[in-house]
């Protein structure tokens, strides 16, 4: 039995899926699902020909949905998540089951994750908070970008040098015991996109487990720090009141809508960008209020 089944949710990643795959290809301890998430440009046919797994799913109900569908597929003790634009070895994936199999209170291991120029990817998180989504609507984290009441991003280099907790670890590559996700039932397929790592990160702390981040595990990671597209703005609104909702209760929710709903507003008068962007932050206003 494999050791480690790694999880690829696939949608229009057709020309980037096979570089994710192919360092995993024959390792009798790794064991690769490829979810193709009813992708348009059809993602799976990309590694068809190698020794994967591939699971055509009918409907994109979102990436919590999707990892769900592949998690649940294998019987592997850990399952890695990774991002069809993101690459690991087999020597960083030993690293990060090591770190699992020596702590027993850790439920999940993330790596340290670079761009492909070697630049840092912040991959470390703060919970969601209110008082961070009202910074970040009112421009403050730019007064004070390293503060941690204004940015829910770590972005001490310092801090990415050693391995210790996290509250939550980026999803685009994240390690996790098999018995958690049993346990936690996987992701929460009501978070479309955005928010499900930092959500499922919370749900594995409240079972009584650790997050820990793991500094000498490197990844490398094409996107990592790019911002959400702006056609995907509306989806982020929706999954921070959500997140809010879910965790803190109805009273959160409400604030954090309003302050999702001000960011919005003030990012589309004064922030920068094409007009197409800006309209894109009205429409999450509009997303925000809905939810």
């Amino acid at each position: 039995m494999a050791l480690v089944d790694v999880v690829v949710v696939a949608y229009q990643s057709r020309d980037r899926l096979r570089r994710c795959v192919e360092p995993l290809v024959g390792l009798d301890w790794v064991n690769t699902i490829v979810v193709d998430n009813a992708s348009p440009d059809r993602s799976g046919d990309a590694v068809a020909d190698l020794p994967v797994t591939v699971v055509w799913e009918n409907e994109n109900l979102g990436f919590g949905s999707g990892c769900n569908a592949g998690w649940r597929r294998g019987s592997a003790p850990y399952v890695l998540f990774l991002n069809p634009d993101a690459a690991i070895g087999p020597e960083p994936l030993r690293i990060l089951v090591e770190a699992l199999e020596l702590d027993d209170r850790a439920g999940a291991a993330g790596p340290h994750i670079e761009e492909s120029d070697g630049s840092l990817d912040f991959s470390i998180r703060r919970f969601p908070r209110i008082r961070s989504t009202f910074a970040q609507a009112l421009f403050l984290h730019r007064l004070s970008p390293t503060s941690s009441w204004a940015d829910e991003v770590v972005r001490d280099a310092r801090r990415y040098r050693v391995s210790g907790d996290a509250d939550w670890l980026s999803g685009a590559c994240l390690l996790v015991r098999r018995a958690v996700l049993d346990e936690l039932d996987g992701f929460d397929t009501g978070f479309f996109m955005y928010c499900e790592d930092a959500d499922i990160c919370r749900r594995i702390w409240n079972l009584g487990f650790s997050v820990r981040f793991v500094a000498n595990a490197e990844v490398a990671h094409e996107g990592g720090r790019s911002a959400p597209r702006s056609t995907l703005l509306p989806v982020l609104a929706a999954s921070r009141v959500r997140y809010a909702r879910q965790h803190h209760g109805w009273i959160a929710a409400q604030a954090e809508r309003l302050g999702v709903v001000l960011g919005a507003l003030t990012h589309s008068a004064i922030g920068r960008g094409p007009r197409s962007s800006r309209g894109r932050h009205l429409a999450a206003a509009a997303r925000a209020l809905r939810s």
